[in-house]
């Protein structure tokens, strides 16, 4: 067992001497992932800088199954445990940690933070940093818009750098979050994708983007036709299906899934259906649009549908369902919804919600 400070060149406290790995920093948040699933994670200490391009992760033993470069001996304080804690100690007042946001994540070594009316948001950066020793920059969630749901994000404290690497459940996403959306509230859908799918199966995922859907599918040995119009996304798509060693499960098509069904699913040659199709799209069950008719089209009988749709309150579920099955019945095809599912709240009164059905 090797020691040394925590923070390179400084001396040692006084204090206790705790146990910690290191690791290269682009690989903590899926080390951290993979201690908690151990149960030696010690959360009640910081993650620390170590060596300059590695970080030392407390634990409360030498882990078993995680690789590490060395297991260290580390002194330190103990964890200020919250946000508010750190903001505190910054002079905050009360009332304005009334104000400070009460949510964020952390996507590879990036914290996005929705900072709503909190004031000061340098100090909340600094303080999000200080609580999170994997992360090097802070961003502001300003919203999504346009055509290829393209986010607005403000650089608020840390290096600045908006691309990085973020792990779920072994799926690697390259992206870059000042270009491309990331919903850190899908990831028990993505993983549940993964989990659902079977090897050797033909699955159209209509709007991939980085691969939210595609590469957990296709890691769980599926053949996936995955369909992305953002050419930004769609660069991050390939790069991340050869990232995963999943590119020869994926053929990766730059255009309007809309356009791409209408010509045919090559890919699958002369089996040109597929077994299951993921629609991620919001807006996918807005029968103007015609997503529904094409994704119909293109499944095989006794296929499975999956289908996003963000959904006033009164609503849920009975807007999706009753537009699936209006689909369905134009196209002269049995229906059978299969299971319902609240993801997350997309906004005031509005729900994120997926319906599975089964298409005879």
């Amino acid at each position: 067992m090797s020691e040394g400070p925590a923070d390179g060149d400084a001396p040692e406290s006084p204090g206790e001497r705790q146990l910690a790995v290191v690791v290269g920093k682009p690989r903590a948040e899926s080390v951290i992932d993979a201690l908690e699933a151990e149960g030696v994670y010690d959360d009640g200490r910081h993650v620390q800088s170590w060596d300059g391009d590695g970080v030392a992760v407390p634990v409360t033993a030498p882990p078993e199954t995680v690789e590490v470069r060395e297991v260290v001996q580390q002194v330190g304080e103990r964890r200020l445990r919250s946000l508010a804690d750190h903001l505190r100690q910054r002079g905050w007042s009360e009332e304005e940690l009334d104000a400070a946001p009460s949510s964020w994540a952390v996507v590879g070594s990036v914290v996005l933070v929705a900072m709503g009316d909190a004031p000061r948001p340098g100090e909340v950066g600094e303080a999000l940093l200080a609580l999170h020793g994997e992360a090097d920059t802070v961003l502001a969630r300003n919203g999504i818009g346009g055509a290829h749901r393209e986010p607005d994000v403000t650089v608020i404290a840390g290096e600045g750098d908006t691309e990085t690497v973020h792990t779920e459940h072994g799926t690697e996403y390259g992206l870059d979050l000042a270009e491309v959306m990331f919903s850190p509230g899908n990831k028990a859908e993505r993983a549940r994708m993964g989990d659902i799918v079977e090897a050797g199966e033909r699955v159209l995922d209509m709007f991939a983007g980085i691969g939210y859907f595609t590469l957990p599918m296709a890691r769980a040995g599926a053949d996936v036709v995955a369909v992305e119009r953002n050419p930004t996304a769609f660069r991050y798509l390939v790069e991340n299906t050869m990232r995963n060693g999943v590119a020869d499960r994926v053929e990766s098509y730059r255009a309007d899934c809309r356009d791409v069904l209408a010509t045919g699913l090559d890919a699958f040659g002369d089996a040109a259906t597929v077994d299951r199709a993921v629609l991620g799209y919001y807006d996918a069950t807005d029968p103007e649009a015609g997503y529904l008719d094409h994704a119909l089209a293109a499944l095989a009988p006794g296929g499975t549908l999956h289908v996003h749709e963000t959904t006033p309150e009164q609503l849920v579920f009975e807007r999706p369902v009753e537009r699936l099955e209006a689909a369905a019945a134009d196209a002269g095809r049995p229906v059978e919804v299969l299971d319902t599912r609240r993801v997350k709240s997309h906004s005031e009164g509005v729900v994120h919600v997926v319906v599975d059905a089964r298409v005879d």
